[in-house]
């Protein structure tokens, strides 16, 4: 299918998970992008499996969290084997309670959040252009000029933004000449989706051993597992390797006799670990695996791209409607390049200590780690220590500029994620909380504290003369019902506060008081709203 515009405001090059979800969330904003990949059509493999709380957030947010959650797995825990024995168990049953309206780590196969996400696009009337290649960039004066070939078909459209969202590969990266840094692992590992007779449950099964190691991880399907394991010694220039040769190994390190009844998918493969030297050039930005690959410990990868998306789309949507100074774009990079630099150095230090067959690391593994480990599952600070990093709820982005902190009180800061908190509403009479209250697109202000009918009047009147369509408002009065959202916040009797939370639910602007001047000042100069 040919691209039939010979303009667009955003192009994306690639229709794996990011530059689905970065294609869903312009779509909300009402831009429509034309996006482009190389590919027949989306990927029929498994690939990423975790989908994590924070991502699921992401996913509620746009209204298609019902089909993640009836379609998936949630993780039980993680059992810990060396040389075949049990020697820890950790449960991951709700292990982030009150953190989260998804308290756990989902399993859902990456196969799976492309194809709702094509869905979504679909439904609002954004094709892919499949078996469609980039060819050149060339960044010109306000826009881009790209080459792209469909097929037998040469053809060049101008756009005025683009995406690199091609993955570890991208040709985005490489035609900006940006550089990849970073290292390649010594070892080759393999990959097979089974379905296998033996018995793990929904647990993870971490297999350790002195001839290697393996990682059993349930899928949603019945009795269906995701086996991660190192390419023994002599395997690793063998062509065609099939799941049987391995098999032997695998039964040696787990010390039992795995039963594959059937083979999915069965490949083997080097893991990198890379960040690029920049997400942004001029008018081209990366997201997703074309910014940052790194091992699967801890299943970061496909949910970090999810978030690069959700990051820039908003932005970037801003800037194409005209609501934003393009000034806020400079953000992006800032905020998301310290993410993905600590992701790769944590990922890397955790894999290592896995792969390492140093003696005294091996005596580390066999007789401190499983103490260790039940030490720390057994204090529930650490455990949520643990969640707030694996489910990326805990990612803030306080030296951003584009926050303002003006409190003096809160122990919630600017910069921070939305807490999760149950609200009730007294209105109504029902239960919902502050994310539901964060669901339509744009900036939602939240004032807590009593205020009087004529204040709520100036504050109305102000957004539809300033900000609608741009800026939701909700009101939270004093109440014993949610009195847990005002200690959350540090907000004492008769004291009040001011939040602007951002699209992507991060808290932009915390006041003590609500003065109409400073949050008009956040919005024109701090976030870089256009005066109308």
């Amino acid at each position: 299918m040919t691209v039939t515009q010979q303009h667009t405001s955003v192009l994306i090059v690639g229709a794996g998970p990011s530059g689905l979800m970065m294609a869903a969330q312009l779509l909300r904003y009402g831009v429509q992008p034309v996006i482009i990949d190389n590919k027949q059509g989306p990927t029929t493999h498994s690939k990423a499996l975790a989908v994590q709380a924070r991502s699921l957030e992401i996913y509620r947010q746009i209204g298609v969290i019902d089909t993640i959650i009836n379609g998936g797995k949630q993780a039980a825990g993680v059992v810990f084997n060396q040389e075949g024995k049990e020697v820890a168990e950790l449960s991951l049953s709700n292990v982030g309670d009150t953190q989260t309206a998804f308290p756990f780590v989902h399993l859902y196969q990456q196969s799976k959040n492309e194809r709702l996400l094509l869905d979504f696009l679909t439904l609002n009337c954004c094709p892919v252009y499949w078996n469609t290649s980039l060819l050149t960039i060339e960044q010109q004066a306000g826009k881009v000029l790209v080459q792209l070939q469909a097929g037998e078909e040469t053809q060049h459209i101008t756009c005025d933004w683009l995406i690199g969202a091609d993955g570890a590969h991208s040709l985005v990266r490489k035609q900006l000449q940006i550089p990849f840094n970073g290292d390649t692992y010594q070892h080759q590992f393999y990959l097979a989706d089974v379905k296998i007779n033996n018995a793990f449950g929904d647990k993870v099964a971490l297999f350790l051993a002195k001839k290697g190691f393996a990682a059993f991880f349930p899928m949603p399907e019945e009795q269906c597992y995701r086996i991660v394991g190192q390419l023994p010694e002599g395997f690793d220039q063998q062509e065609d390797l099939q799941i049987e040769e391995i098999l032997p190994f695998l039964n040696a390190i787990t010390r039992q006799t795995i039963g594959v009844e059937h083979t999915n998918w069965f490949t083997t493969y080097r893991l990198h670990h890379r960040m690029a030297d920049n997400f942004r050039q001029n008018r081209c930005f990366l997201i997703g695996d074309a910014a940052h690959i790194h091992s699967p410990v801890g299943g970061q990868g496909m949910n970090t791209g999810l978030q690069d998306a959700y990051n820039l789309a908003w932005k970037l949507a801003g800037v194409v409607n005209k609501q934003l100074q393009e000034k806020v774009l400079d953000s992006y990079a800032a905020e998301r390049m310290p993410v993905a630099k600590d992701l790769l150095n944590t990922t890397d230090r955790i894999f290592k200590l896995i792969l390492s067959r140093n003696w005294f690391v091996g005596l580390f593994k066999k007789w401190a780690l499983p103490a260790i480990l039940k030490n720390v599952w057994g204090k529930p600070a650490l455990r949520e220590t643990f969640f707030r990093r694996i489910s990326q709820t805990g990612i803030s982005y306080r030296e951003s500029q584009i926050n303002l902190h003006l409190s003096h009180d809160s122990p919630i800061k600017a910069g921070d994620r939305l807490p999760y908190l149950k609200v009730f509403d007294e209105k109504k009479q029902q239960e919902t909380d502050l994310h539901e209250w964060c669901s339509k697109p744009g900036f939602t202000m939240i004032t807590i504290g009593k205020l009087q009918e004529l204040d709520l009047f100036t504050l109305a009147k102000w957004i539809t003369q300033n900000y609608t369509g741009t800026l939701n408002f909700f009101y939270l009065p004093p109440s014993a019902k949610n009195q847990h959202v005002f200690d959350a916040f540090g907000i004492k009797e008769k004291q009040k506060k001011a939040l602007i939370i951002r699209p992507d639910m991060h808290i932009g602007f915390i006041n003590d008081v609500v003065d109409i001047d400073m949050m008009d000042n956040y919005l024109q100069n701090v976030v870089g709203f256009v005066k109308t």
